[in-house]
């Protein structure tokens, strides 16, 4: 169905933006740590929770681009814009609800979560909270809106998109962190000024009536619940697997939060580094979804297989390069992040230790669920990885740590066992033929 150039056209853009984040993400991590441990492990704890939300929001943008990309291989452009329509409607209610929720509920949420921590860390946390919450709809309505561009194949339009709001991003910390000694204010203030231009930049270039894909009229969408109820028929399980995977994070995260200061901080910068090096491969997975969307949508379930195996090593190449650039490039990163001696030497460590196993592992335990999800497998996917992710990641890494006293490094080794798994549930699960599923716009 797709000609190599056409899936290259799709991945590469995908995979740029994808390392362009990461990077960006490093940066804000190391602009931060210059303003101390407690600033640094402020933003770590409430980024857990910021990520929770965000792939939420990612949950319903995948249930969105799987129903697109069928009606656009049924040659279905009006339902296609429908189901945009729907998809850009209900992100924005959902958005809107979290926003006011984590906004009024942020004190207690925070103490929940994270028990009792240090007070200074606290009061970061709760500044740093308050202003990201602000900028949730605008990231969800970017999402969405660049869901559906990589939908119609045009994933160069969010990649310019997100570039620049990236590069805001960064401006906006070195002013405010560096220039006006904001902190973690400033931290967050940079984030919201760069999610609103993207959500602005993306609903404006969704109006282009040459595109297969046409949002409009914005005011005037009401909701259609035929098609809500499709896209929540994927985005639901999907959101409850990504939620509850993160739920877990965020139980470690507390456990974490238990440990010394300059451990918080080493876990900080070595969550940033470890998923830098996953960001290329999320982006094969990205253009998976769309790809096998199609191919299931078409009913050509051998060419969905296919592709679903030859973008797992496409994956895999690119955890490779990531890790090898990012295990020579640590040191040099928690040096000019200014990082404390002894964070620093525990995340140099803990870095070099993920970059050996994650090359064996990871592609095979999460490239395969991007096409399983496309195909319409989303209870098995959800079933399993929250059983996963909680008897493994969780509850070994909490007895490792709390237990048998193994600090910060009971929590990768827990997580190391959990790729073992997936890689082989997954593996014996794409073997078989109950992942095949009736296409999601079929009645």
């Amino acid at each position: 169905m797709f000609t190599k150039k056409q899936v290259w056209a799709l991945i590469i853009p995908l995979m740029i933006e994808q390392v362009l984040n990461a990077l960006m993400g490093a940066a804000d991590t190391m602009m931060v740590s210059n303003a101390g441990s407690a600033a640094i492990s402020a933003v770590s704890l409430v980024d857990s929770i910021n990520i929770l939300v965000l792939y939420v929001f990612t949950a319903m943008a995948t249930g969105g681009t799987i129903i697109c990309s069928q009606y656009i291989d049924h040659r279905d452009e009006e339902m296609a814009c429908q189901a945009g329509k729907q998809l850009v409607l209900s992100v924005t209610a959902l958005s809107v609800v979290v926003t006011v929720l984590c906004l009024v509920l942020r004190r207690p949420l925070l103490s929940l979560i994270f028990g009792s921590v240090e007070a200074e860390v606290m009061a970061n946390s709760l500044t740093y909270f308050f202003i990201t919450a602000l900028s949730y709809p605008f990231i969800a309505l970017y999402n969405s809106g660049a869901a559906l561009f990589r939908t119609c194949g045009n994933s160069r339009l969010p990649l310019a998109i997100s570039t620049v709001a990236n590069l805001i991003n960064v401006i906006g910390n070195a002013v405010f962190i560096f220039g006006f000694h904001m902190g973690v204010a400033g931290a967050a203030l940079a984030t919201l000024i760069s999610r609103v231009i993207c959500a602005v930049a993306v609903m404006i270039c969704l109006r282009r009536p040459t595109q297969a894909i046409v949002v409009r009229d914005y005011l005037s969408i009401r909701p259609n619940m035929r098609l809500i109820r499709r896209i929540m028929a994927i985005g639901i399980p999907t959101g409850i697997e990504n939620g509850m995977f993160q739920f877990g994070k965020l139980a470690i995260q507390s456990t974490v939060s238990t440990l010394a200061t300059y451990e918080i901080a080493a876990q900080a910068m070595t969550s940033t580094l470890e998923m830098m090096t996953s960001n290329a491969s999320i982006g094969v997975g990205l253009a998976m979804v769309t790809i096998v969307g199609q191919c299931v949508g078409a009913w050509k379930l051998d060419e969905a297989k296919s592709y679903i195996k030859r973008l797992t090593w496409y994956g895999e190449a690119g955890i490779i390069v990531s890790c090898a650039i990012i295990a020579a490039a640590v040191k040099p990163i928690t040096i000019l992040g200014g990082m404390e001696p002894a964070a620093a030497e525990l995340c140099i460590k803990l870095t070099w230790l993920i970059c050996i196993v994650k090359p064996i592992l990871w592609a095979f335990a999460f490239m395969p669920p991007y096409g399983l999800r496309a195909a319409g497998d989303v209870q098995f996917t959800m079933i399993f990885s929250i059983c996963s992710m909680w008897l493994c990641r969780v509850i070994l890494a909490i007895v490792l740590v709390r237990v048998f006293h193994m600090g910060l490094l009971a929590v990768w080794i827990a997580m190391f066992i959990d790729w073992v798994l997936r890689v082989l549930v997954y593996t014996v699960r794409l073997r078989g033929k109950k992942w095949i599923h009736k296409a999601a716009i079929e009645d």
